[in-house]
């Protein structure tokens, strides 16, 4: 059966969408690590021309970063290497949460891969960059990420579109779950999916019997 649209609820306004996300652990990890990056930028100094750049770097790489994980990633099949199966946690959470868009808990980064995450973000930060703009690049990392998981969650909620750039953010998303898994990776931002042909006319796309279930027939 195509999968269709959910049925309206009522809508929550945006304070108290914003309650609830502070709410979540995955949200208050982020709150906490973004704080205490912050706090050791601050405390370690040392300004450079460079803390305008590296922000600048990770801010317009950040479209195409969604697009890969999205792509990549989260919508990764499940191969058999010989005796060994590779189906990566955060690609069966991420099945699950197109399987039922509405459960709260899926619509947030999965609490392992985002520790890896965080993780992988402070020490590729730090390798490449001096201590000071190491610091700046984990702070512009983490809230950009804060504001994903943000977006996220409010496309996912009741919260209705007020604004036309909220709105065509929270429909484009909606194509691809309720309408075709194929197109539509961005969540924040949609550059790559211009620049990459996955952000079609709506009545160009056929809607997909395999919305929920990303082709993927027997979850694990």
């Amino acid at each position: 059966m195509a999968p269709s649209s959910p049925p309206a609820t009522s809508s929550l306004s945006l304070r108290a969408a914003g309650r609830l996300f502070a709410a979540q652990v995955t949200p208050k990890i982020i709150a906490l690590v973004l704080a205490g990056a912050a706090a050791a930028r601050l405390a370690v100094g040392r300004w450079q021309w460079r803390d305008l750049v590296v922000p600048a770097v990770i801010l317009a790489a950040q479209p195409f970063t969604e697009w890969l994980i999205h792509v990549l990633v989260l919508h990764f099949r499940p191969r058999q290497l010989g005796a060994l199966r590779i189906d990566p946690y955060v690609a069966r959470k991420h099945r699950a949460h197109h399987a039922d868009p509405r459960d709260l808990p899926l619509v947030f980064v999965p609490l392992p891969d985002l520790v890896l995450l965080i993780g992988g973000m402070a020490a590729i930060s730090f390798v490449v960059l001096p201590l000071p703009q190491a610091l700046t690049a984990m702070v512009a990392a983490y809230a950009v990420l804060g504001v994903y998981e943000w977006t996220h969650f409010l496309i996912h909620s009741t919260y209705r579109p007020r604004r036309r750039l909220y709105r065509s953010v929270w429909r484009a998303h909606r194509n691809h779950h309720f309408r075709n898994e194929h197109y539509w990776f961005g969540v924040t931002m949609h550059l790559a999916d211009h620049l990459l042909g996955t952000f079609p006319d709506k009545s160009a796309v056929e809607v997909s019997p395999t919305a929920r279930t990303l082709g993927v027939e027997a979850a694990t």
